[in-house]
């Protein structure tokens, strides 16, 4: 099994124990952090080529991660 690159703990190391917490005790949280992981799936799919999208569809998917995980680095920081 390959690494998929950009994981929220990859991302936010200083904040391991809270992402690990808001996920358990925070149901908003738990569902953008599975919505991240999603869609940070999909990518690395497309940039393996294990399932090939188009350039605009993949930037699409970089703009949602993008907006997700700015939400939940907002939610880390409250």
């Amino acid at each position: 099994m390959s690494h998929t690159p950009h994981e929220l703990a990859e991302e936010f190391p200083e904040h391991a124990e809270r992402l690990h917490a808001l996920k358990s005790t925070s149901a908003h949280f738990a569902r953008l952090a599975e919505a991240y992981h999603a869609v940070n799936r999909a990518i690395h799919r497309a940039e393996t080529q294990v399932e090939p999208m188009d350039d605009l569809a993949e930037e699409q998917l970089r703009k949602e991660r993008l907006k997700l995980k700015d939400q939940i680095h907002q939610l880390l920081l409250a």
